[in-house]
């Protein structure tokens, strides 16, 4: 066990989940590990993941196991901070790649968990928007605990912390269930204006970031990294649409009161309050060129690219 030397390079590194963020972070781990003499890579998955049928888990699963990657059976909701806790206690470092799915109270008991392992390092899952600008008491309530989370990190000196903020998704903008665009009918809905900025990054660009920022020198400790695959405003969204698949696309804009107003209509449901905190604009861009990835001139897929590469064909 090397959490005794906390000064120490990323070794026995473990990855929570394996899901749409997960898998491109082991493979890029993994592939920069093989380059850390003694070094090796877990990834902890739940019972039910382990033992499906479903032809895309076995296909991950094979996948995992060709990357020489161990898997560790354990379970965020149902294991207790002690059973996390000694899990976490054989790593040096560890990953959360779980998204949101797992509950509020999770990413506080996972934390906590860390901690008591005396983890020498720890990437909470926080991949996503910048919940200090956004602040406490916005439409999507999840962001709270999250706060929380970088409150305990930055209260205490034992665990280096790295937060990694991404942004959106960048596939996330053309999901039909988003609603931010909507390609049947070539339109755009944009959330809060025209002028509403959002930064966007694709999960296999984040993999090859994150694997970056883990084995960076010097070393990256009790930092935000931010990254961008672009940040662009809903209204430069509808005129690369229009100009890449060569049509053109209406724009409607979704305003702050009209969103607001339709979460107080359904006020649990998820997308709704996604929608109106990306819609007030705060916290959810940052300018591209003062990324980690544009520092180290490191290559990542521009709105433009995504779009040529899945919509134009």
């Amino acid at each position: 066990m090397t959490n005794e030397i906390p000064s120490a390079r990323s070794r026995d590194i473990l990855i929570i989940g394996a899901g749409e963020l997960g898998m491109p972070v082991l493979r890029n781990i993994a592939r920069r590990a093989r380059e850390v003499d003694g070094s090796s890579v877990s990834v902890l998955l739940r019972s039910s993941a382990i033992e499906s049928v479903a032809p895309d888990k076995q296909r991950d699963l094979a996948e995992i196991r060709n990357l020489s990657v161990k898997i560790v059976q354990g379970d965020l909701v149902k294991n207790s901070v002690d059973e996390l806790a000694t899990i976490f206690a054989n790593y040096d470092t560890v990953i959360g790649c779980t998204g949101i799915t797992a509950g509020l109270e999770t990413p506080m008991k996972v934390a906590q968990a860390a901690l008591q392992a005396k983890l020498p390092r720890y990437f909470p899952w926080q991949f996503g928007v910048d919940f200090d600008v956004i602040g406490r008491g916005s439409p999507q309530d999840i962001f709270d605990p999250q706060l929380d989370v970088r409150d305990l990190l930055r209260s205490q000196n034992g665990t280096e912390w790295v937060i990694i903020s991404t942004g959106m998704f960048m596939n996330y903008l053309f999901e039909p269930g988003s609603g931010m665009v909507d390609l049947p009918n070539d339109t755009v809905n944009a959330l809060g204006s025209l002028d509403t900025a959002v930064t966007v990054t694709t999960p296999e660009d984040i993999g090859v970031l994150t694997a970056e920022i883990l084995f960076a020198e010097p070393r990256i400790r009790n930092e935000i990294v931010y990254l961008a695959g672009d940040t662009i405003t809903y209204g430069e969204l509808a005129r690369t649409l229009e100009s890449v698949l060569e049509r053109p696309f209406r724009v409607v804009e979704w305003t702050v009161p009209f969103l607001l107003d339709q979460l107080a209509n359904d006020p649990d449901n998820m997308t709704r309050k996604y929608r109106a905190v990306f819609a007030q604009g705060r916290g959810v861009a940052w300018p591209k060129d003062d990324t980690f990835n544009a520092r180290r001139s490191i290559p990542v897929t521009s709105l433009t690219e995504w779009i040529k590469e899945n919509l134009a064909a």
